[in-house]
């Protein structure tokens, strides 16, 4: 009778151990979140709709009066100092060659020197496609013209070097970009913190980009959508691979060493 008991007990703590084991398998699983994708979509919508309404009228789209009023409120005039400072200088050389270099060879370098090259790849790709396709690509078939001076009115031009095309902010873009793309190199757990530096990176760089005339406040507003959205989108197609990688730190090599390493 005990023998028979024990039997049936074992027998049916099998299937259940093993239907478990499966249903912590299946929860680990690597998924795409859904929200990435529409969220990413949504602000790609976003910003090629106020791109096309810009294409229409480059010299006065809809937005112009309230980028003419904050222009006047935010931007400086030549030899003030102003825009020369650290902060403003940071976020100058943010989307520059400094920042290029940060962003599209130290960070993914660093990435597969600590193993993670599936976030090495995404963090690349992120930033080839952010920067070429939704910025470069954009300023060439919107070519906005960028505020020019009206000394008459106490308007000035960009105070520094700028190529062509307004639309949208290069630098705000790849703001854009690397909030994005550092925030998926992150477990969700530890995100807080990096959403907090992000939105002062962000509204740092719309500041700077519109106080040194290089930009109206709408190059900036949706330059920061694009880049933010096309790197959402990229997070939601490598988030099965971007989850491998969560168990890896970031900042020093995984040294775990055997316990009865050298006992033999």
């Amino acid at each position: 009778m005990t023998d028979a008991t024990s039997a049936t007990v074992s027998s049916s703590s099998e299937p259940r151990g093993a239907d478990a084991g499966d249903a912590g398998e299946v929860s680990a699983r690597p998924t795409r979140p859904r929200a990435l994708l529409v969220a990413g979509l949504v602000g790609l919508a976003a910003f090629i709709a106020f791109g096309f309404a810009v294409a229409q009228n480059v010299e006065a789209p809809f937005t112009q009066p309230l980028d003419d009023a904050w222009r006047a409120f935010v931007g400086l005039a030549p030899g003030t100092g102003g825009e020369t400072w650290a902060l403003p200088m940071l976020f100058q050389h943010l989307g520059q060659i400094p920042g290029a270099v940060l962003t599209m060879l130290l960070i993914p370098a660093w990435l597969f020197v600590i193993r993670r090259w599936r976030s090495a790849l995404f963090f690349l790709t992120a930033e080839l496609v952010g920067n070429f396709g939704v910025s470069q690509l954009t300023k060439n078939l919107v070519d906005r013209p960028r505020p020019a001076d009206d000394v008459a009115a106490g308007l000035f031009g960009p105070l520094f070097q700028v190529d062509h095309g307004s639309f949208p902010s290069g630098h705000a873009v790849s703001t854009g970009i690397l909030v994005v793309a550092v925030a998926a190199l992150l477990p969700p757990a530890k995100r807080l913190v990096w959403w907090i530096v992000g939105a002062l990176l962000v509204v740092g760089m719309i500041w700077q980009r519109t106080l040194i005339n290089a930009h109206w406040l709408s190059d900036a507003l949706f330059g920061i959508i694009g880049g933010a959205s096309a790197t959402l989108i990229i997070w939601w197609a490598f988030a099965t691979l971007l989850q491998k990688d969560y168990g890896k730190p970031l900042f020093r090599r995984a040294i775990a060493a055997p316990a009865n390493e050298g006992a033999a």
